[in-house]
């Protein structure tokens, strides 16, 4: 039998120097930031020659240094989240706003033109002959309330005599 649980988090020990960076580490993790923070660590390992032997106790200036290159980093890092955090935050609510000009990429809206019956049925899911029914059965105003309700746009339509053709309001 398989068993698909998360493995528990392994325990591991780092220099008494490391552990308040560390800490730092396992927050920012904890936020999501695991992606971000294993490229930034990635870059500050790749600065260092990992050929050279070096005392590890925690009073060692190496060290020292060392802590404080990762802290600075993680600060940076850390700045670099919040306001990529704050961006993502403005632009969810930029969202809402209605939009003045749309974007550059839509089409603009074609506009109706009149239809026959035999053009304008289909679109309200009905023959011909239903729709000339409708239309002679109903007063124009409750037509046009038909029309409307019909629609896949919620276009109202109006019968015009003269041309025998329904034209599309607005």
């Amino acid at each position: 039998m398989t068993d698909n649980k998360t493995p528990p988090s392994e325990m591991i020990r780092v220099p008494t120097a490391l552990i308040s960076v560390v800490r730092q580490l396992s927050k920012l993790h904890r936020q999501g930031h695991t992606i971000a923070l294993v490229q930034a660590l990635e870059e500050l390992i790749a600065q260092f020659d990992s050929n050279i032997d070096i005392d590890v106790a925690s009073s060692n200036k190496s060290v020292l240094q060392l802590e404080e290159k990762l802290e600075t980093k993680l600060e940076t890092i850390t700045k670099k989240l919040e306001q990529m955090e704050r961006a993502i935050t403005s632009l969810r609510y930029s969202n809402t706003r209605p939009r003045k000009q749309p974007h550059p990429y839509q089409q603009p809206q074609v506009e109706l033109q009149p239809r026959t019956n035999e053009s304008l049925a289909p679109r309200l899911g009905v023959t011909p002959q239903s729709l000339i029914t409708e239309r002679e059965k109903l007063t124009p105003k409750e037509f046009i309330s038909w029309s409307r309700n019909r629609d896949p746009m919620s276009t109202a339509w109006e019968w015009n005599a003269k041309t025998e053709l329904y034209h599309p309001l607005k």
